[in-house]
């Protein structure tokens, strides 16, 4: 399964590791991601989501319903 997130939609970030000799090699910013189980008041299920740190806390300030309706039309999650 992909490192994404299913709210936000972001993705790791590839960068540089900058040494004191200004040498710089490759490495991988990852996310802070979970994999959490919601409760959908609407839908009167468990809904399982990948989401960052971030993602919850959007999903704890607008609400489930809103923020998994606001992902689909974005096309971060598919649910069935």
């Amino acid at each position: 399964m992909s490192k994404v997130c299913q709210v936000t939609g972001r993705k790791r970030m590839v960068g540089n590791n900058v040494a004191h000799s200004k040498l710089r090699t490759k490495r991988t910013f990852d996310l802070n991601l979970k994999t959490k189980r919601f409760w959908s008041e609407a839908e009167q299920r468990w809904i399982t989501l990948r989401v960052t740190a971030k993602g919850m806390r959007n999903i704890e300030k607008n609400g489930l319903d809103a923020v998994l309706k606001e992902a689909q039309a974005k096309g971060y999650v598919n649910l069935v």
